[in-house]
């Protein structure tokens, strides 16, 4: 590695004020930023020191998305050589969901980080490394149907819209990935929803199979949904049935989970508020006869794993103090199971309840500090 670092020593003062490349200062130093640690301190003003800076925690964030990414590249090749009626190897089935998932990891990272790097060289800033995260999230939170062209056009949106106007990383208000869902959830519907997006219609890669155009697999809670009765099986759990590409398994999920609770980036407040909110809104409603569904099963179907662990917890859209981060766990976690149970025309529920989280964070931060203060001037006797 030592050759790499002489290299971007050598070549570096092209990119400064005063160089030939001086116009992509702020793409060199991108790279540059992503492969080495800066060596350089502030030497004037209060600084935060830190043992992570921001890349190194998104580089956990996506270490601990790994495991429901691969599980979610078999699960698609699963799927289709169930609806093929195929009987395929493990790694015909990974290979071809590795196929189908790589494009749309492609498409999202060269869109979203072509957006960041031109804002930044428009704006004579550093490029932020935010989108290190929401570029792998986004794909893993659409139907394997979704068109690149679609998904492309979200990912424009998240990072124009729900970004860069704030500010750029740590100035958003409205998580990226989720915003991309929403956009393409109201913008085109029938691609989002329904029996027919969850599963790849082609054969299997490397050997022969049937195409499966128009095969209908809803999802289970689609099918609770439409009035079906689903009983409990343990592929909702090891992630076996149709569904968003990484948002199926349970236990890839929990992986993931302690990888970032162990490195201390996701609060555990925040992730067990939501389980409890929605423990609890389930309970009520599995109580007064308004839902059959047993409480504990809304945890392992649909995305409201993979929200709690992954998005609930985004430190920039969430709460920032500890008592509004059990408002805000709660508050998500009780909604998504409101909208699951009393709007059929929307079985997922947990992306738009993160949304909504997102939007009322600021507030409950803000009367919790209020809060305080009053509390405190009181101590001190003071009026």
């Amino acid at each position: 590695m030592s050759f790499l670092r002489n290299y971007l020593n050598k070549i570096k003062p092209n990119f400064e004020p005063e160089g030939k490349l001086h116009a992509f200062r702020s793409i060199f130093d991108g790279f540059e930023t992503f492969l080495y640690v800066p060596n350089t301190t502030a030497r004037t003003g209060v600084s935060i020191h830190d043992a992570i800076d921001s890349k190194r925690i998104m580089s956990f964030v996506v270490i601990a998305l790994l495991p429901a990414l691969l599980f979610g590249m078999y699960n698609i090749g699963y799927q289709n050589a169930l609806a093929s009626n195929i009987d395929a190897s493990f790694w015909d089935m990974f290979i071809f969901g590795f196929l189908a998932v790589m494009p749309k990891i492609i498409v999202s990272y060269v869109v979203g980080l072509g957006i960041e790097f031109a804002w930044a060289q428009w704006k004579g800033e550093e490029i932020q490394e935010g989108y290190l995260v929401s570029g792998i999230i986004i794909p893993l939170i659409v139907p394997v149907g979704c068109p690149l062209w679609m998904l492309a056009l979200a990912c424009a949106f998240s990072v124009i819209f729900c970004k860069e106007i704030f500010g750029g990383t740590g100035m958003n208000i409205f998580n990226p990935a989720i915003a991309a869902r929403m956009f393409l959830f109201f913008s085109y519907p029938s691609v989002m929803t329904g029996d027919k997006v969850w599963v790849a219609d082609s054969p299997i890669w490397g050997f022969g199979g049937t195409p499966v155009n128009g095969f209908t697999g809803a999802t289970p809670l689609g099918q609770m949904a439409q009035g079906a009765d689903v009983p409990f099986n343990m592929d909702m759990v090891t992630g076996l049935i149709p569904g968003s590409i990484g948002e199926t398994s349970v236990i890839a999920i929990a992986i993931g989970a302690c990888i970032l609770l162990w490195t201390g980036i996701a609060s555990w407040r925040t992730m067990l508020s939501v389980f409890v909110g929605g423990g609890v809104m389930a309970a009520i409603f599995e109580a007064t006869g308004m839902s059959a569904m047993p409480w504990w099963e809304h945890f392992v179907l649909g995305g409201f794993a993979f929200g709690a662990v992954f998005m609930a917890t985004d430190p920039v859209t969430s709460c920032r103090t500890d008592c509004g981060k059990y408002i805000y766990g709660f508050l998500i976690g009780a909604m998504a199971v409101i909208i699951r149970v009393m709007n059929a025309g929307y079985p997922e529920g947990m992306m738009l309840a993160i949304f909504f989280g997102n939007m009322f964070a600021p507030t409950i931060d803000h009367f919790i500090v209020e809060r305080n203060i009053s509390k405190r001037l009181k101590r001190g006797g003071t009026k």
